[in-house]
């Protein structure tokens, strides 16, 4: 049966991967896009791949996109778009760490909340949240982006069960390292503002990528999964070897000592 869909961040990695393979399954996609040179080139992908998209200017902090965004009904909203500025918790400018919320948190808060109205009228809906691994673990030098996605783990379990009665489903995915160039560039937009010599702390070093980042596909096919309901899993940690790592992690915070 087909889904309508809204993918917000679809201009790349894990949001563009989802809208053409769920829009290869015949789904009806929603493709929001934070910018007009990415809707024109998505639209090219899609008539590439001979998939049909229907792809969307959303840049969430833009009240038109929202307000645009919003006349749409749909089944399924899939909250994906995110920035993440790296650096230590002591030297990462507090600009930043308010960039880092207003748009993994409050943005995607507003967005859901104007939909949950909807879906309440009807008695039906899902959410699907891009969390991280990193909202389960803290890695060094990603204290801000960890911070907005333990947020949304928040967020999202309490709304979890404040819609289960009302006929709305929720659901996180949670990526391990995987090579979209999210990561890369988390790293390198630290080197804009660190200075050496004012730091308290050291900077990540070149070269700016984390090691061990893998093939997004398999991810996607879980997000797919996730969102058409084949896979009913609230949480889902992927890779298996990064959901165990995580399981280990947060054990082992019980028994940590000063």
């Amino acid at each position: 049966m087909s889904t309508t869909v809204l993918i917000t961040g679809a201009g790349s990695g894990f949001g563009r991967g989802t809208a053409l393979d769920l829009a290869r399954l015949g789904h009806r996609v929603i493709a929001g896009v934070q910018i007009w040179p990415q809707a024109w080139e998505l639209r090219a992908a899609a008539e590439r791949a001979g998939v049909e998209l229907e792809v969307i200017k959303l840049d969430l902090h833009n009240e038109i996109d929202r307000a645009h965004a919003l006349t749409y009904d749909i089944d399924v909203l899939f909250n994906n778009a995110g920035i993440a500025n790296s650096g230590t918790i002591t030297d990462i400018p507090m600009s930043l760490v308010r960039e880092n919320f207003e748009t993994n948190v409050f943005a995607p808060l507003a967005l859901t909340k104007g939909f949950v109205r909807k879906m309440i009228a009807r008695g039906s809906g899902k959410i699907v949240f891009n969390s991280s691994d990193a909202g389960l673990q803290t890695p060094p030098f990603g204290g801000a982006y960890s911070a907005t996605k333990y947020a949304i783990e928040a967020i999202a379990a309490t709304l979890r069960e404040e819609l289960k009665p009302q006929g709305i489903t929720v659901a996180t995915v949670q990526p391990g390292f995987y090579l979209t160039g999210f990561n890369d560039t988390a790293l390198e937009a630290s080197t804009y503002w660190y200075d050496p010599a004012t730091a308290l702390l050291p900077g990540w070093q070149p070269p700016y990528t984390l090691p061990g980042q893998e093939d997004p596909q398999p991810m996607i096919d879980v997000i797919v999964k996730v969102i058409t309901g084949e896979n009913k899993r609230y949480r889902n940690v992927f890779p298996p070897s990064m959901e165990q790592e995580t399981r280990q992690a947060q054990a082992a915070e019980w028994d940590l000592m000063l």
